[in-house]
């Protein structure tokens, strides 16, 4: 029986090469694997003993089916390493469009051999564009990575919801020379009569935290919140009272193309905020064409055309305006303001039409505001505004961004000259007539590389003086409290040596006019280093 089985096999053509070329790759499959398992692997991949009476076929036939089942093991550490490396290179898309730079090409070509040890091997390839910073910016971002998954478990921020929650801020010192005198000399927005001041500051350093939630209704939940240390117990104003100062918030669900939200920020007609290292407790150009002024707000946005390059951003919202505080006057004590008292909310919409980028792409919005307010004394009015804002990138380094209205009454929102509505008569009757306001700002932004930035804008806020001029000519009301009218030129350079470092140089001029002295001028220089965290 075992002759015939012999010249059978005999017969068969054989290839010398294959055989012992099919055993050695057994073996050496069955050693690599075995590193990778440890003592599992041996038992599992290690050739049996053959048994003395085993043919050459049937050797054969359990070797290829060894040899089947370590190709699908390695089939199988193939597709994670692909998915790996899918997902290594749609990080570096992500961070190559974060700073500007050509996505990284794929790890893997998709033409590769999956098999091929060459494929494997392949690094990341790197665009020939890609500059000296960017590149140590990804290794700087990478070794921070690695810190921190290293030491998660230990430094994690725990909550009583579970979901996570993360620390941010900037830890920011300043240094400024005031030539004139200012209303706050760290950060100043107009000039006053008077000697200039020196000195230095970390108050403007901002905390935040920013925090994801769990699904409703099939939206992401998600919210923050910001403080800063502007405060100041001596100095009635914008800087508050006390040591820590309650900036903005924001919470809300999120769909693909819809947020419902509510809270504490710049109303719908300032979509941007100017860039400065200097100004970040008062942006740049407050009170010089720049609603800032951060006011509790509920309200719903849409987005269409979300699956292409343009899109259409309407936003609807109520808002509760706050009361100005007027220049150099006392705190304002009452837990009422003029908008609260008239019983109504403030309503406020805005429509933009962009294109490309989400945060860089061209963009031209319209927005209103219209809030009824009454006075302490029974006298309404009411607030409103029209507003026009754009974002143009000129060319690939250079863009501007611009925002002007015109309204009544906008002195909760940062404009008027700190002045919501002056005194006037109807007949016989006193009314309270909400003052009219024209303003705007503008700045051009440029872009040298990845680490310096060079910042050039100015901004104005014009009350009507005639307006102001008739309330003054009333005996008891002489004196304005507010601006006439208010201008701000600002120039800046930022220069970031890491994603965590920041260093700016600032130079600003304000032109204060009063309604009832000469005015005021003041130049700016201001030094600032932040700590990004």
């Amino acid at each position: 029986m075992t002759e015939n089985a012999d010249q059978h096999t005999a017969r068969r053509p054989r290839d010398r090469t294959t055989l012992p070329t099919t055993r050695w790759v057994a073996i050496a499959v069955a050693m690599l694997l075995s590193n990778l398992a440890g003592e599992r692997a041996p038992a599992q991949y290690a050739p049996a003993p053959s048994a003395p009476s085993e043919t050459t076929e049937q050797k054969v036939q359990r070797l290829t089916a060894a040899v089947a089942r370590a190709q699908a093991q390695m089939d199988a550490y193939q597709k994670q390493l692909q998915d790996m490396q899918k997902e290594l290179s749609t990080l570096q898309n992500e961070l190559a469009v974060q700073k500007g730079t050509a996505p990284a090409a794929p790890a893997v070509s998709q033409n590769s051999n999956p098999g091929s040890t060459a494929a494997q091997n392949v690094p990341p390839a790197v665009s020939s564009s890609a500059s000296a910073a960017t590149l140590e910016d990804i290794r700087e971002r990478q070794a921070v990575q690695e810190s921190q998954i290293a030491t998660h478990e230990q430094t994690k921020v725990e909550t009583e919801s579970k979901y996570p929650v993360k620390i941010s801020g900037l830890l920011l010192f300043n240094s400024y020379v005031n030539t004139r005198q200012v209303d706050i000399s760290a950060n100043p927005t107009y000039a006053l009569p008077g000697s200039g001041s020196t000195g230095f500051s970390l108050r403007q350093t901002v905390l935040g935290l920013d925090a994801r939630g769990p699904h409703l209704f099939g939206a992401t939940s998600h919210g923050d919140v910001r403080v800063d240390f502007f405060a100041s117990g001596s100095q009635p104003s914008y800087a508050a009272s006390g040591l820590l100062r309650f900036r903005t918030a924001h919470a809300g669900l999120k769909w693909q193309n819809t947020e419902a939200f509510f809270e504490q920020d710049r109303s719908f007609l300032a979509p941007y905020t100017p860039s400065s290292l200097v100004a970040v407790s008062q942006p740049l150009f407050s009170w010089s064409g720049n609603l800032w002024s951060w006011n509790p707000q509920i309200g719903l946005s849409h987005q269409i055309g979300g699956g292409g390059s343009k899109r259409w951003n309407i936003q609807a919202g109520l808002i509760d305006v706050a009361d100005p505080q007027w220049p150099g006057g006392p705190p304002n004590t009452s837990t009422v303001s003029r908008a609260e008292r008239s019983r109504w909310p403030g309503t406020e919409a805005r429509i933009a039409f962009g294109s490309g980028q989400v945060d860089s792409g061209p963009a031209i919005g319209v927005s209103g505001y219209f809030s009824p307010h009454e006075t302490a004394e029974g006298m309404r009015f009411d607030a409103w505004a029209g507003a026009m804002d754009l974002r143009l990138p000129m060319t690939r380094h250079l863009s501007l961004i611009a925002n002007a209205y015109r309204g009544a009454g906008l002195g909760g929102l940062g404009g008027g000259g700190y002045v919501d509505y002056v005194h006037a008569y109807a007949g016989r009757t006193e009314i309270a007539r909400a003052l009219d306001d024209v303003g705007g700002w503008a700045q051009l932004q440029s872009k040298v590389g990845e680490r310096l930035a060079l910042n050039a804008g100015y901004g104005i806020d014009n009350p009507f003086a005639g307006e102001i001029d008739a309330s003054t000519a009333i005996p008891e009301y002489a004196v304005y409290p507010g601006l006439a009218r208010n201008m701000s030129a600002v120039g800046n350079v930022i220069y970031s040596p890491s994603a965590y470092l920041l260093f700016s140089l600032e130079y600003r001029r304000l032109w204060t006019n009063f309604a009832s002295s000469p005015a005021s001028f003041s130049d700016v220089i201001g030094i600032g280093a932040g700590y990004r965290f």
